[in-house]
């Protein structure tokens, strides 16, 4: 059972069709009981992809967004896929196209592939131990891996640092701690996207200090593994997957 990260990324194509319907039409969002919203697309999404992981390798445990706040989610294991069917909510509802579909596979707490699909962008990312790949994908069209081009992140220039951040979510800790760099420029971004553009060599860091889930991270984090970039917690620790609860800490992700 070979999983790769360009299966994943297949995967993720089909379910981003799916958002995109919702997304054409107008979804509204629903509030749930930990206060973030939550549309149609998201749980139609999760069905798709729940049904192709547990079609094309049967039996690994699936720790998923939606069946997580459901109270139906996996138990935290050596060995797991983590899905967001539809990270960035918010910008889905705000109709701005910042919104990815994430699909990760994790082994010993380690992001080892993953797919992030940003289908209104038309950009699909992926990445694993054979590299870092970005397609542009039509959410109408089937995805081909072969039209993927090979992206690699990048080192600061000597006039600073480009930062990427929260487009909802940026808050003084995180200023602060950017203030430790030269950053002579602050894209904000919804969603892993913030993950893929330092990857693609795009931005030089992305630091995050409030609270985010695993499936929230881990197909980025996995991308930029595979880009040359690196993930880690504030304090220089290795960012582990995993975790009780599936909840993480603060991080920073950055290029070489």
């Amino acid at each position: 059972m070979e999983i790769t990260a360009a299966k994943l990324a297949a995967i993720a194509a089909g379910a981003g069709t799916i958002v995109m319907r919702h997304y054409r039409a107008g979804a509204r969002g629903r509030i749930k009981e930990d206060r973030s919203p939550v549309t149609d697309a998201d749980e139609e999404a999760e069905a798709f992809i729940l049904e192709a992981l547990a079609r094309e390798f049967p039996g690994l445990p699936v720790a998923a967004e939606e069946a997580a706040a459901a109270g139906q989610s996996c138990e935290p294991c050596a060995h797991f896929f983590l899905v967001d069917p539809l990270d960035g909510t918010r910008e889905f509802l705000k109709a701005n196209g910042e919104f990815t579909v994430n699909i990760a596979e994790v082994k010993d707490g380690i992001a080892v592939a993953g797919a992030v699909y940003a289908p209104a962008k038309e950009r699909m990312f992926f990445g694993d131990a054979s590299g870092a790949f970005e397609a542009a994908q039509n959410p109408d069209a089937p995805f081909y891996a072969s039209s993927a081009r090979r992206i690699r992140a990048r080192s600061p220039s000597a006039e600073g640092w480009v930062a990427v951040g929260s487009r909802s979510h940026r808050d003084p800790e995180t200023d602060e701690f950017l203030s430790r760099f030269t950053v002579r420029q602050f894209v904000s971004a919804g969603s892993s996207l913030k993950f893929c553009l330092v990857a693609a060599g795009e931005a030089d860091i992305y630091v995050r200090a409030g609270r985010t889930m695993e499936w929230d991270t881990a197909a980025g984090h996995a991308v930029l593994n595979a880009a040359g970039g690196s993930v880690k917690r504030w304090d220089g620790t290795p960012f582990l997957y995993g975790k009780p609860g599936f909840e993480n800490t603060a991080f920073v992700a950055r290029g070489l």
